[in-house]
Parts: structure tokens; C-alpha cells; sequence
């Protein structure tokens, strides 16, 4: 007998009867229980879905991860799935990148606003608290706080990496890049290189970090410069910073309780010129006068303000709608965002709960990070990464003084060369709205390795340009370079 030929009509409807069943796996794979109805004072006709809730990365230590995913504003199942983290070491990225950076909705004091320039139009953005003790996330064993290094967080990211996608299997195999700032410098790399090593089913693609601690010594040391070609210090300030006791050097003595007459004769100079009524992380805006600094800023330990100042800004009179420049940024957003996330039909709403802390601040006040992991530099391993095929983008907002666009640069072109990377694009303004949008530098085939500043921003480029930093995640994400004409985001 001669075996049936197979007709086309079969195989058409065993083709759909597949992608049917894949399509109610994957409906089902969504976990019913993180799913969020709705934000309290959350716009309406919100298109896209929205999750959060906790991974446990330690069964018997009892430590969890809180998250919050954002699926894309449209295609959430053809887009990229990025993952963002916040540094600090100790910041929480729900908190700072979610409700003050690129995250859909932001808090006006009431309600929450639609962010026109959120991320999620591009990708479908997950935000991790990380380590425990950050944000929302917890350890039940409280000594856990008290041993916490670049190790043990990059080793509790990536097993939340792998129980989440437990819980969201149609993300296996999904594009996957890592972006964050500040001291993620350390965290992204960290982390990419865990994945990179790993049979997790994503496909590591590239990663983006802004105004990141690569390199302490020369990341603070460019701080000398800056404060100097900013008007911030004297002349005089300057040469002793230059001449009798850096940056690097004062920072390792004040953290470490004891400083040299040296460094003891820059502090008494410096204290005398510098404010506590300036940003460091964004030395052009004006600042919240209703918040304290030591409660709102990543890297608090890295900025020399902060180190002079103790007092701040917690006893000065409040001005809860205090707007600056052209760009409209919202300089108490921060505080904002804290009495937001305290509310407790938002906490209800997102699934989250204190362990153990009154309050949710934006900066753990319970993590005693290893600070000596800070003096560990990641430039390398980012090289590493390059070399194995993974694309970096290393950007930086013009007006953070904590960790400046000098010594990044610097740091970037110096990999560059150690990696043998021939500049495929020269040093060049690229343009947004008919307005230079910054500087940017690409090196190798495929933009391998780039660096870009982001004219006008600040230390967490998003919050306070929004418009051009959703641009520069727009191209790295398709692996172009900036545009040296105006461009529309398609």
C-alpha cells in the first residue's frame, strides 16, 4: 500500500492548532497573582500590562527580590526584554529608575502623570530591587545586611534571572540587554558576564551604562576638574587638589575616619567653597528643599559634597513644586516618588511589603555594603565583554559632578585602545530636535564599543532628558549609531 500523501490543509491546521496552544501557554504563564489591575491615580487607557511581585534567590536565608515589568507600549512579543538595575551601591530601581527615570508613569504629588519619553516604547523593561535590603526587597535574616559585596549581589541578580523567567517562559530566548547607571557600572558587567557563561535561555545582546563607576580613582579624580572648570572651586582649591591631596585620596581617608594633615588642608579649603545648596549630581539644577540629599542621591560616599555636608537640606523650608530650566524637570520628583511608594494602596497594589523598615526610602538606609568592592575596577571586564561579542554603550549626562564625563571618556577611549578598536565614527555632536543632542564616539565593526554624553543631563540622564535619552536607548537598542541629523523615533 502506498502511504497517503500529506495534504497541505493538514499540516496548515496542525501549524495553527500549535501556535494556539502556544498562545494559551503563554496567557497562562503570566502569574495571575503579580499581575497589576491598576496603579492608585494611574491614567486611564493604559495599554500595556504591568507586573510585580518577588522572587525568592535564597530558600533558606529567606531572601527575595522585588521586581516591576513593563511590557511594551505595543509588539511586547516581538521587543527586547531589558533589565535595569539602580546602583548606589544600596538605590532602589523601581524607586529611581521606574517612578523618576524612564518608567511609564511618574507621581505628581497626587496622582501619577504618563512619562511621554518611558522606555517601554521601545522594549519591554523589567526593574529589580537589588540586593535584599533595597526597596521592597527583603531578607528575613537581617545579618544578611551586614555582608553585602559586588559577589553575593551579581550571584542573587542572575538566580533572579532564572526564577523569573520560570514564571514568564515566553521570554526564553528573547533578545536581552542589561542597562543601568551609577554603580552598576559594576552591577551590569558583573551580572552580563554570569549570563554570558550560562545556559540561561536569553540572548545577551548588548549592555548600557550611564555616568557608571568604572575606575575609582580616575572617576573621582575627575571630579578636580570639573568642580574647577564649573566655577564651583577656586583656583587655589584646585591646586591643592591637584598638587596636595586628590579627590581618590581624600574620599579613602574621610570614609576610612582619619585624614591627613594633607587631605586635612584641602578639607578646611574646600569646606569653605563648597554648598550644600548644589546638586552634585545635576550641578545646573536647583534643588528640592523639602528633602534631604542623604536620603534622594546614589553614591552619596563618592561625592565630596556629601562628605562636607551633614546638615543638608532637611531643616530648610519645603517647596513641593519647585521646577527648573527649559526642560521642566521636577527637582522634588524624588520625594515625590517616596511619599507615592509609602502609600499603602500602592504597596497593596504592587504586591510589596516593609520587612523589618518603617519607611520605603529611595536609598537603603539597613544594606552595610562592602565599600571596598568600589575600589575594584569593572573597566576591564566590560572590555571582556566587548571582546566577546557583547555591544557596550557607555554614556554620560554633562552636568553630573559625581562621577563626570571626563574620566569616562578618558576610560572608554583608553579600553578602545587596549582592545585594538579602530574609531569607526569620530568624535562628533549628534542631534535631537534640531538641537545637539551631545557627543559621541563609536568604536570597532557593529559599534562594538560607544560612548556618548548626554548634553544637559544629570547624573541619571533619563529623569532629566527624558527626550534625548529615550533616543540614545532607541539606537542602542537596533545597534546604530547616534544621528548626526534630526531624527524621529520611529
Amino acid at each position: 500500500m502506498k502511504p497517503c500523501p500529506s495534504k497541505p490543509w493538514i499540516k496548515m491546521v496542525a501549524r495553527v492548532f500549535a501556535i494556539f496552544i502556544q498562545m494559551i501557554f503563554i496567557v497562562e504563564s503570566h502569574p495571575k497573582s503579580d499581575k497589576i489591575i491598576s496603579l492608585p491615580g494611574q491614567p486611564d487607557h493604559v495599554s500595556f500590562q504591568q507586573f510585580s511581585g518577588y522572587i525568592t534567590v535564597d530558600e533558606k536565608q529567606h531572601r527575595a527580590l522585588f521586581y516591576y515589568f513593563v511590557e511594551a507600549e505595543a509588539h511586547p512579543a516581538s521587543r527586547p526584554l531589558v533589565l535595569w538595575l539602580n546602583g548606589g551601591p544600596g538605590c532602589s530601581s523601581v524607586g529611581a529608575g521606574a517612578f523618576t527615570g524612564h518608567g511609564p508613569f511618574r507621581p505628581n504629588g497626587e496622582n501619577l502623570v504618563k512619562n511621554e519619553y518611558s522606555w517601554n516604547k521601545e522594549a519591554n523593561i523589567l526593574y529589580l530591587d537589588s540586593p535584599a535590603g533595597v526597596g521592597f526587597s527583603y531578607s528575613s535574616n537581617e545579618s544578611f545586611y551586614s555582608y553585602v559585596n559586588d559577589e553575593i549581589t551579581a550571584q542573587d541578580n542572575f538566580s533572579f534571572l532564572k526564577r523569573w523567567l520560570i514564571k514568564f517562559p515566553e521570554y526564553d530566548n528573547r533578545d536581552f540587554f542589561i542597562a543601568g547607571e551609577s554603580y552598576a557600572g559594576h552591577y551590569v558587567p558583573q551580572l552580563a558576564r554570569l549570563v554570558l557563561h550560562s545556559n540561561l535561555r536569553l540572548n545577551l545582546r548588548g549592555i548600557a551604562i550611564g555616568n557608571p563607576l568604572l575606575e575609582f580613582s580616575t572617576d573621582l579624580n575627575s571630579q578636580d576638574g570639573y568642580y574647577w572648570s564649573h566655577g564651583v572651586i577656586s583656583d587655589s582649591a584646585y591646586k591643592l587638589l591637584k598638587v596636595v591631596c586628590n579627590t581618590s585620596r581624600f574620599n579613602r581617608e574621610a570614609i576610612g575616619g582619619s585624614l591627613s594633615d594633607a587631605c586635612l588642608r584641602v578639607y578646611h579649603q574646600l569646606s569653605e567653597e563648597l554648598t550644600e545648596y548644589l546638586d552634585p549630581y545635576d550641578v545646573t539644577a536647583d534643588i528640592c528643599l523639602s528633602y534631604s540629599f542623604n536620603h534622594l542621591h546614589p553614591l552619596s560616599l563618592l561625592s565630596t559634597f556629601q562628605l562636607l555636608s551633614s546638615s543638608h537640606h532637611n531643616i530648610l523650608p519645603a517647596a513641593p513644586n519647585h521646577k527648573v530650566g527649559a526642560s521642566n524637570v521636577d527637582v522634588c520628583l524624588k520625594e515625590k516618588t517616596a511619599d507615592y511608594l509609602n502609600r499603602k494602596d500602592v504597596q497593596n497594589s504592587l504586591h510589596a511589603r516593609l520587612v523589618r523598615v518603617p519607611r520605603w526610602s529611595l536609598c537603603s538606609n539597613v544594606v552595610e555594603y562592602d565599600i571596598q568592592d568600589r575600589e575594584i575596577p569593572s573597566i576591564q571586564l566590560v572590555g571582556s565583554l566587548v571582546k566577546s561579542g557583547i555591544r557596550v554603550m557607555v554614556y554620560s549626562g554633562d552636568q553630573d559632578s559625581v562621577i563626570p564625563f571626563t574620566g569616562t571618556r578618558s576610560l572608554v577611549s583608553r579600553l578602545a585602545k587596549e582592545l585594538k578598536l579602530k574609531s569607526t565614527q569620530p568624535y562628533r555632536a549628534w542631534i535631537e530636535g534640531k538641537q545637539v543632542g551631545g557627543w559621541s564616539q563609536v568604536y570597532g565593526n557593529k559599534n562594538m564599543l560607544s560612548f556618548a554624553i548626554i548634553r544637559g543631563a544629570s547624573h541619571a540622564a533619563p529623569s532629566s532628558q527624558p527626550k534625548r535619552s529615550l533616543l540614545l536607548f532607541h539606537t542602542f537598542l537596533q545597534g546604530k549609531p547616534l544621528p548626526t541629523s534630526d531624527a524621529i523615533i520611529p
